[in-house]
């Protein structure tokens, strides 16, 4: 079963630049072990300790977030697209560059 994951661009130094993976699983969590077997490290970027996925980082299947599915249970299959999408804060420009520091201090922290 290959399913294309997008990998955002802060996550792609994981993935050897690659912006498009091809990963199995059938469902969003059996897909992101294989994501991390694949490309160590990525999954403690996208999802907590406790192994649920970050609040600040989007998941969808075929557009469709998956938060509005069955979470990480969300079934995919064969041809599926998945697209990792970090969160950004909309409003304001004060809101954006904040939301933008936010991610980076986060990065940072995960990326040591």
């Amino acid at each position: 079963m290959a399913i294309t994951v997008r990998i955002p661009t802060p996550l792609q130094r994981l993935t050897n630049g690659q912006t498009e993976v091809s990963c199995d699983g059938h469902t969003i969590a059996e897909l992101l072990a294989d994501l991390d077997r694949r490309y160590p490290g990525i999954k403690e970027r996208i999802c907590d300790p406790q192994g649920k996925l970050r609040r600040f980082v989007n998941i969808f299947v075929n557009e469709e977030d998956i938060r509005f599915l069955q979470g990480d249970h969300t079934a995919v299959k064969d041809g599926d697209d998945v697209s990792i999408i970090p969160a950004i804060a909309g409003g304001s420009r004060t809101s954006l560059i904040g939301a933008i520091v936010h991610w980076l201090n986060g990065w940072f922290l995960w990326s040591r």
